[in-house]
């Protein structure tokens, strides 16, 4: 029974929460082990990564991951790429070839790329820079800058917003507007010359068909 009642006691004793010990018995016990400092909590910032200017080498690692890749992938004989910062070309290269035959490569100073849909970029951010500036109303009847005059279909002129959007309604040609032999003539004369066919009424159809337009 004594045995008994020493056991009780010590499990007794084990049950006594910390706050009801003796100040000895919370004393750590002594370790031959270092103590260790705790782990640093890696500080955050609320601004992010800190960002820095973008430079030519930037560029060009992307550029070296990227446009062979892209090149291969589209079936791209050559391709020109510059980037401009601040109204300075940052990086000016040419990848693959200008003449497959002869495997002669791009070269971005002197290799010419018909610009092609690109323009449709540069032409839209004019476009809008003087919207912006108030010299051109989207919605107006496109006639109000031109120096000739388009008809309207099923009464409705095209406006500069149809035509950005591509839902005029013209047939699609390119007669006239391109020459091998030749400097082009200008762009207004070209248009003036020969307006394409109106064959869907403005803001109603963005896909367009080849189609005979008459000469004007």
């Amino acid at each position: 029974m004594r045995a008994f009642a020493w056991l009780v006691a010590i499990a007794a004793a084990a049950a006594i929460p910390a706050s009801a010990q003796s100040p000895t018995q919370l004393q750590p016990t002594k370790s031959n082990a270092a103590i260790l400092p705790a782990p640093a909590v890696p500080s955050t910032s609320a601004s992010g990564p800190v960002a820095h200017d973008l430079t030519k080498a930037d560029v060009d690692a992307w550029l070296d991951g990227f446009l062979p890749y892209a090149l291969k992938a589209g079936g791209i004989p050559g391709a020109v790429v510059v980037v401009v910062k601040d109204g300075q070309p940052l990086t000016m290269r040419g990848f693959g070839y200008s003449d497959v035959k002869t495997a002669k490569p791009v070269d971005p100073e002197n290799t010419l790329f018909r610009p092609g849909s690109v323009s449709k970029l540069f032409t839209w951010t004019a476009v809008m820079q003087q919207v912006q500036a108030g010299k051109l109303d989207l919605d107006k009847d496109i006639n109000t800058y031109l120096d000739f005059k388009i008809p309207p279909k099923d009464g409705k002129p095209i406006t500069l917003r149809n035509i950005m959007t591509h839902t005029p309604g013209f047939a699609e040609t390119a007669k006239y507007l391109i020459n091998y032999d030749k400097a082009p003539p200008p762009l207004s004369k070209v248009l003036s010359r020969a307006v394409p066919d109106r064959i869907y009424a403005p803001g109603t159809m963005p896909a367009r068909r080849k189609f005979p337009f008459k000469k004007r």
